[in-house]
């Protein structure tokens, strides 16, 4: 019986892992927004995150993510400071976005990586179709989905502020 446990004991601390965690920060993920209204738009940005993205072998199996909403900022100024305000994020109350995934599907088709999507305190089950590659020790992600501002209670602007808004991740992590 020893001797069974002995080897089971080798075979389990021998077995090489394949989960790989890469950190993900506002170094090597980059998450921008468009936002448009008639006549326009308006593009931006979050500067400082945390998270990480965990592979099994080359397969992205997880994401979490952490989103310090005060570094957002945007192509004007006085819209950063408006998005920053109660009529949007309301950064006093709400100081930080996350997601983190539920499910990540890899066909040959591409990766589609499930998730909730948590802003001003309201969570939202989104997908992100994504392009994933692990090559050369460099995890390589770029996803693109579109949300409802509505749907996390950001209803300022109804009519002349279009409530959809285009996010597009990339992710270049070592």
């Amino acid at each position: 019986m020893r001797i069974l446990f002995a080897a089971i004991a080798v075979i389990v601390l021998a077995s090489p892992s394949f989960a790989d965690e890469k950190k993900l920060t506002g170094e090597n993920t980059k998450i921008t927004f468009v936002g448009t209204k008639p006549g326009g738009k308006h593009e931006g940005g979050f500067k400082t995150l945390t998270g990480t993205a965990t592979l099994d072998g080359d397969t992205l199996s997880k994401v979490e993510v952490t989103i310090q909403i005060d570094s957002l900022y945007s192509d004007n100024e006085k819209l950063t400071g408006h998005l920053k305000s109660p009529d949007f994020f309301g950064v006093k109350d709400n100081p930080t976005a996350t997601f983190k995934s539920t499910k990540v599907d890899t066909t040959d088709k591409g990766t589609t990586i499930v998730g909730d999507l948590t802003i001003c305190g309201k969570t939202k089950k989104v997908e992100i179709p994504a392009k994933v590659s692990n090559a050369g020790g460099t995890l390589k992600i770029e996803g693109a989905l579109t949300i409802d501002k509505k749907d996390f209670g950001m209803v300022y602007g109804g009519g002349k502020i279009d409530d959809a808004v285009a996010i597009t991740v990339k992710v270049e992590a070592k």
